[in-house]
């Protein structure tokens, strides 16, 4: 009977196949000593004979009864080579890189922080990996499907990426201010963990990126806080001020709470002491603010006999007792005149 010539070859026209059987029993055929072997470039072809691995072929063209025979003879221990069809398993696996592989946090990861305690710490990017050792790979992974693609593994490759990165989170002992100035540095990390877990299952992590880090909502307000305190002065006294101003400033904005300053009265007395207080935050720290203007003092006299300021109006000087000369005014223009005085300064018209 006369062999029919089987050239196995496999034409890929998918974009994320990595491992593809070629199916010999479907069609009827089985290698003999006339088949041949095509492996295209990005792929290797793994023959298997009874569960076990007979040889791994790089990209080219094979004669099978020269090339494989030596293999497969000292596998099943045959004396006359492909006289008959023999039954094998071929795979071929594709090693180009399978890219923008997107991975991010279900979960926050925590982290501690020195100012502010424990942090949730969000993260999410892209990865690329391709198949680096084949032989590895179908053992660990593979099996014996007959197809696999990069959906059956992409979730597994996920978790062991996020897995690494929170410990090199946890063990970097960064700040969460400097998380974003540390991205490159994360990503080296990172990328050196995960690639000694990629090459246990066969597989090279080519590329890691860390597009972002995010924090929580409250922890970022906190930090813009930090920033604003950074430019006015950061010390406890602007503090103070600061969230007393914005306090302030809050309440005013808030319609409930100033119909309730006006209700009780002191909606023009709050008002005042909200403008004293946003003027006193905006003070840089240690200028000390102006004095109040003292009270107007009471109007005086000075004693003809002792020159003593006395209050106006006494009748006697409480320093030496002598009578206090009181005011006069002048009888034609009614201008005040000193006491003694014999003529009035404004008229000169003759007092009595």
């Amino acid at each position: 009977m006369a062999l029919f010539r089987l050239n196995i070859v496999w034409n890929d026209d998918s974009k994320n196949t990595i491992v593809y059987k070629y199916p010999l029993k479907n069609y009827g055929r089985e290698i003999n000593n006339k088949s041949t072997l095509t492996v295209k470039e990005s792929q290797c072809a793994i023959f298997v004979h009874k569960g076990q691995i007979a040889d791994v072929f790089a990209p080219g063209l094979y004669d099978l009864g020269t090339d494989i025979f030596p293999i497969l003879s000292k596998l099943a221990g045959w004396k006359y080579g492909f006289q008959t069809p023999i039954t094998c398993d071929v795979y071929f696996i594709n090693t180009k890189q399978f890219t923008n592989i997107q991975w991010g946090t279900r979960n926050p990861i925590m982290m501690s922080d020195a100012r502010f305690g424990m942090v949730r710490v969000r993260a999410f990017g892209s990865f690329s990996y391709k198949v680096d050792d084949p032989a590895v790979f179908l053992k660990e992974l593979f099996g014996t499907n007959s197809t696999f693609v990069t959906q059956d593994i992409n979730d597994y490759l996920k978790s062991m990426l996020l897995s690494c990165f929170a410990d090199s989170l946890g063990e970097s002992k960064v700040s969460a201010l400097d998380l974003a100035a540390n991205t490159l540095e994360f990503n080296e990390i990172v990328k050196k963990t995960v690639q000694d877990k990629f090459k246990e299952l066969g597989l090279k992590l080519v590329n890691l990126f860390i597009e972002n880090m995010s924090l929580p909502e409250e922890v970022t307000k906190a930090m813009d806080e930090r920033t604003k305190l950074g430019i006015l002065g950061d010390s406890t006294d602007t503090l103070m001020k600061v969230s007393a101003a914005e306090a302030m400033k809050s309440a005013a904005a808030n319609p409930g709470v100033g119909g309730a300053f006006m209700s009780a009265g002191v909606g023009m007395g709050a008002g005042a002491g909200m403008g004293a207080m946003i003027a006193e935050a905006m003070r840089p720290s240690g200028q000390q603010s102006a004095p109040a203007a003292p009270a107007a003092q009471a109007n005086t006299v000075v004693c003809a006999s002792c020159g003593k300021s006395i209050p106006a109006g006494s009748k006697f000087c409480p320093e030496c007792g002598k009578p206090v000369a009181q005011n006069k005014f002048c009888p034609e223009c009614g201008a005040k005149v000193s006491p003694g005085a014999k003529f009035c300064p404004e008229c000169g018209s003759k007092l009595g």
